[in-house]
């Protein structure tokens, strides 16, 4: 699993965004045109005469007061989207991805700069089946040179 921020922005160049004034057209630009951590690739799958196309996860915040989170907010959209994803930043090489699971449908919930951090953070927060995987500058490169995307 690649783990990056993208960058989404329609395939029709964007306009500026609206005005804080204009809620509406503003909420309307940024559900097109926002930023958010990767945090789950789902391959397509056919159940039946359905197809369900590939899908991506992206966790777009958290909202909430003195440390206390109260809504997390994700958006799943589908790599047939009409939306163009560009990789804003990858975690640097070294650091180490917390996996809520083992598997492919394991989702990223931290991302630590080294493995005693992560074992921190783990001991603070209770994920009992987390995987770690550390990035590794060969995962790096071969992001970098086959071009990967969702």
């Amino acid at each position: 699993m690649t783990t990056c921020r993208w960058a989404r922005s329609s395939a029709i160049p964007t306009a500026p965004a609206a005005p804080e004034r204009h809620r509406r057209k503003l909420r309307a630009w940024e559900s097109r045109n926002n930023t958010g951590r990767l945090v789950r690739k789902q391959t397509g799958t056919r159940v039946g005469e359905t197809t369900i196309p590939a899908a991506i996860t992206l966790h777009e915040g958290d909202f909430g007061s003195k440390a206390v989170i109260v809504l997390r907010v994700f958006k799943t959209l589908s790599v047939d989207s009409d939306l163009a994803f560009t990789v804003v930043e990858r975690p640097a090489i070294g650091s180490v991805l917390v996996l809520d699971r083992p598997g492919d449908e394991a989702e990223l919930v931290h991302v630590a700069a080294n493995r005693q951090a992560a074992d921190e953070w783990l001991s603070r927060n209770g994920y009992p089946n987390a995987m770690l995987r550390e990035v590794t500058a060969d995962e790096a490169a071969a992001d970098q040179v086959e071009g990967r995307a969702a």
